[in-house]
């Protein structure tokens, strides 16, 4: 028999408490992690935050670790427990309705909110909360106001909910509730989770703004959205046909206008590319904002008129498909205005990309450049250079299709 089953049982669950507590000390380190990074710029941004997961995925834990380190005091309401008055208010009869009204008296939490001046409002179980409660969660989530009490500009609001088909009794968003959130799907990465369960979990830093960037990131980020839409103006508003479809991010007015916010935060504190697409999709829908990001690359593009003015000097993209974009801009740009010079200009420009880069970038735009040719135009040297280039790709592919004839003539017998 041990010393410890001769303590009493008070001393016992004490002993308890102190393991727990053990089992509960955990710290945080600097790691990358691309969705809570997003998540920590979106609420940066003040706007509205939905973080769609599976049961146990954890979420409330991610928003609670947020708010601890963001140093915001955490309020908790499950959206599926509360009547609608509690988020619209409840009405109050004062000494004469006539003259003064009826006043629509807040809950408890808002009231502390406000007080506080400042705390994460986390909306738990949203897709478990009935139309009417969501009906009632509109103003909340779009003009931060509570019954006749305004939520002060230091609180940020994030929400939480499972897919319909795993949620208790789970209802899909209503199409003006989801159109006011950055929607996020949260699922569980296994290093994450590993290295968290021994005790250290990613740390939640926000976005590091760069001064001298802001005005920049904030012109850029108008001149994106503003020329997308100009050439996509069907995207400005479109309402998906399905329920579910509707439950989730999709593009309007309000939205496009959440997405400039990201862009403008995302470019200002330098964000990667997959935690820009995260926010941007989330804003917009995946159709419109892989549309938003190609535009983006576009934008990045080298000045087609450039290149051929001072193509011994040109500066190609490095990412490949970049580089060919350019290059096929390039060729667009003399078939756009067929000259000789610009078509000699065009070869050079292909020769420094040969310089530079992949020589497999340029069979495509070799080849289209060759079709622009005029008949009193001479070959310039710098087709010889590529001449090898080009033919060997063809070869390539024709030996590639001599291999596939053959098999198939196999097959056959």
């Amino acid at each position: 028999m041990t010393s410890s089953t001769l303590l009493p049982a008070d001393a016992q669950l004490t002993l308890a408490d102190d393991l727990l507590t053990l089992l509960r000390t955990t710290t945080t380190e600097p790691r990358p992690d691309d969705q809570l990074e997003a998540l920590t710029l979106a609420v940066a941004a003040d706007l509205p935050v939905l973080l769609w997961g599976e049961p146990g995925i954890g979420k409330t834990a991610a928003l609670t670790q947020l708010a601890a380190s963001l140093d915001l005091p955490l309020t908790t309401v499950i959206a599926s427990v509360h009547e609608p008055t509690d988020f619209s208010g409840l009405p109050v009869v004062g000494d004469d309705p006539a003259v003064q009204g009826v006043p629509m008296a807040p809950p408890q939490w808002a009231v502390e909110l406000v007080r506080a001046g400042r705390g994460l409002l986390f909306l738990d179980e949203l897709s478990t909360a009935t139309p009417a409660v969501q009906a009632a969660l509109l103003r909340v989530v779009l003009e931060r106001r509570v019954g006749a009490l305004q939520l002060p500009p230091g609180v940020r609001i994030v929400a939480a909910a499972n897919p319909r088909a795993s949620a208790a009794d789970g209802w899909e968003l209503s199409p003006p509730l989801a159109n006011r959130f950055v929607h996020l799907y949260w699922v569980h990465d296994r290093d994450v989770v590993v290295r968290g369960l021994g005790g250290v979990w990613p740390r939640a830093e926000l976005p590091r703004l760069e001064p001298e960037r802001l005005a920049e990131a904030v012109a850029f980020a108008r001149r994106a959205v503003c020329g997308f839409l100009t050439a996509r103006p069907t995207l400005i508003h479109r309402l998906p046909s399905t329920e579910t479809r509707r439950g989730a991010a999709w593009p309007s007015p309000r939205s496009w206008e959440a997405a400039l916010t990201l862009l403008a935060f995302g470019t200002a504190a330098a964000v990667s590319r997959e935690v820009l697409a995260l926010l941007v999709r989330g804003a917009v829908g995946d159709g419109p904002g892989l549309e938003l990001l190609a535009h983006l690359d576009r934008m990045d593009l080298p000045d087609p008129e450039s290149l051929l003015t001072d193509p011994a000097s040109a500066e190609l993209p490095e990412r490949g498909d970049l580089r060919q974009a350019a290059l096929e801009a390039v060729v667009a740009a003399v078939g756009a205005r067929p000259e000789r010079e610009r078509w000699e200009a065009a070869w050079a420009v292909l020769v420094r990309a040969l310089e530079t880069g992949a020589p497999d970038l340029l069979v495509a735009p070799a080849k289209a450049l060759a079709a622009v040719r005029r008949d009193d135009w001479e070959v310039p040297e710098a087709v010889e250079r590529l001449a090898a280039v080009v033919g060997l790709a063809d070869r390539a592919d024709r030996s590639v299709e001599r291999v596939e004839a053959g098999l198939v003539r196999g097959v056959r017998r």
